[in-house]
């Protein structure tokens, strides 16, 4: 297997902080237009690269370009995956594990995924999910019940042969996802029409054996929640798996900020052993698509393979049909991706493990008791009303490092407090989205109604403001097309490719091997009147979103 490709992540260092999660109300203050403005900046155009592994005896080493300081991360118009591995090591985001293709999540990584689950956790219960936990372990013939699933994911299994010393009577796979397991399950618990509909989910880690790995985007071992559902009709199953592509497309645009495109896969691209995949698919800020969550209908192929079934309420016996749907920590790579900038991570406050860090700032000794009073009693008025907040107070480090550490984590919002504003009774609020004074409200009363509701307000502006850039950027960089060389032509500028298709399998394979570019989805929404394939010239019913993706 190939490991990771990027200087170890251990090689830097930097002080460790103490994160927390919680949640604040939706968004609902208009955007200042100007501040609006200069957070849609367009992105400078990155160019497409391929992402080979360093030879072994270059690994550890820093391929970063000589110009770029101290500190600072390569920038993404010069390349991008450098870019992206920089910042989830300055942002102490994960670290490579010591076997390769794993990584280790760090705390301020790790409270991402928190705020990811806190959220999640509480809409999959509000829709009748019920969490519980499956083995790890699941028995090789199990995966071997459904032909299409073994086909599918045999090439990434984890077998375990030895146990306690000696050879195991079967094998044993580790959890690539958990169909088989719980369909085994099922069958001993659904007996008749009065025990469906099964609704569950389980937070888990997977292990798939990939041979080209990313941070979060692509490892050996990540976590996701999975759902399993088991329902009585066909009907009731469809409704379920499109249910909870919408719980995943809602979370991505209001708590993500991320504009996400929802539809179904094509017949190629559909999970092994589903009849159907829905899908939400995420433009990154190297205009490359992040399959960022599915959710399947998987017919009766699994029942069928494993004999679930159930005696309906005429007296027959009939196999159940189910859905599967799943989000990973891949979503957090997603985040870095479409939101981040030159200066590091830029975090949508919904998710931020803090969402204000006060900096106090003094420069003789008989100021500083002021302000470090002054900066606890900010804090404790924004802790008040559930701002996730933090007061760096550490005194080895100068205020402008402190800055620059803090953007470089993405927090959305600083406050800087100096003599002057204790003085007169203020603070400073800059905005990560907007840099320079632009970014800078001065003279912000500390009056507890009016510095929480101008915090508040802020966080609202950056979460809406976030969405809207990374809309605008998804929405310039989709190129309509009409024919098979207007596709070549706007893959090739690295952009995504939506025109009308009706063609076979072969031809969409040829459109792989020839562009790169995939069939992302059919989107569920669709322009009205009649359309022709660009591939073939017959009707079509359908446009496709072409992309090449992670």
């Amino acid at each position: 297997m190939v490991a990771l490709c990027h200087p170890s992540l251990h090689l830097f260092f930097y002080p460790s902080s103490n994160f927390r999660s919680s949640f604040y109300s939706p968004y609902k203050t208009p955007i200042s237009l100007p501040k609006l403005c200069a957070s849609l900046i367009a992105r400078e155009e990155v160019p497409e690269a391929e992402e080979p592994p360093l030879p072994s005896s270059l690994r550890g080493v820093d391929r970063k370009p000589s110009s770029i300081p101290e500190g600072a991360v390569t920038p993404l118009s010069v390349d991008f995956n450098a870019w992206y591995l920089d910042v989830i090591a300055k942002a102490e985001l994960a670290d490579y594990g010591p076997v390769r293709g794993t990584m280790v999540i760090r705390p301020y990584g790790y409270a991402i995924w928190e705020a990811i689950q806190e959220y999640l956790n509480a809409k999959f219960k509000e829709t009748g999910h019920s969490n519980m936990y499956f083995p790890q372990f699941i028995p090789y013939s199990f995966i071997e019940k459904e032909a299409s699933h073994v086909e599918g994911f045999s090439p990434e299994l984890a077998v375990v042969t030895i146990g306690g010393g000696k050879e195991l009577e079967e094998k044993l796979v580790v959890r690539p996802t958990s169909e088989t397991i719980v369909n085994h399950m099922f069958t001993q618990w659904i007996q008749s029409y009065r025990d469906l509909p099964i609704m569950i989910n389980q937070w888990a880690n997977v292990t798939r054996w990939e041979m080209r790995t990313k941070p979060f985007i692509r490892t050996l071992e990540f976590l996701w929640q999975e759902g399993h559902t088991a329902h009585a009709t066909a009907e009731e199953a469809e409704k379920e798996a499109l249910q909870m592509i919408d719980v995943y497309k809602k979370f991505a645009y209001e708590q993500a900020a991320i504009p996400v495109i929802a539809g179904r896969k094509s017949k190629a691209e559909t999970f092994a052993g589903a009849s159907c995949t829905y899908t939400i698919e995420a433009m990154m800020g190297d205009r490359k698509a992040l399959q960022a969550g599915t959710s399947h209908n998987l017919g009766q192929n699994f029942s069928r393979a494993f004999e679930t079934q159930f005696t309906d309420e005429n007296g027959e016996r009939q196999h159940v049909w189910q859905t599967s749907w799943a989000i990973s920590t891949r979503f957090v790579g997603g985040i870095i991706m479409t939101h981040g900038d030159d200066t590091g991570l830029m975090l949508p406050p919904r998710l931020a493990p803090i969402q204000v860090v006060i900096v106090p700032i003094w420069k003789k000794g008989n100021e500083r008791i002021g302000v470090l009073s002054t900066a606890a009693s900010v804090e404790q008025i924004l802790k008040s009303a559930e701002i996730k907040v933090k007061i760096d107070n550490s005194e080895q480090r100068t205020p402008g490092w402190k800055f620059n550490f803090w953007e470089m984590k993405g927090v959305p919002v600083r406050i800087e407090i100096g003599p002057r504003d204790v003085a007169n009774g203020s603070v400073v609020v800059s905005r990560r989205d907007v840099p320079g004074k632009l970014g800078k409200d001065l003279g912000i009363s500390m009056e507890p109604s009016v510095l929480i509701a101008h915090v508040k307000s802020t966080l609202e502006d950056v979460q809406a403001s976030l969405l809207q850039r990374a809309t605008l950027f998804r929405d310039r960089n989709i190129v309509d097309v009409s024919s098979y060389e207007e596709l070549k032509e706007a893959i090739s500028e690295g952009k995504w490719a939506r025109g009308p298709w009706s063609a076979s399998d072969v031809e969409e394979q040829k459109v792989k091997e020839e562009t790169g570019a995939t069939i992302r989805c059919f989107p569920f929404d669709q322009p009205e009147g009649s359309k022709v394939c660009f591939m073939t010239g017959n009707p079509a019913e359908e446009v496709a979103i072409f992309a090449r993706s992670y």
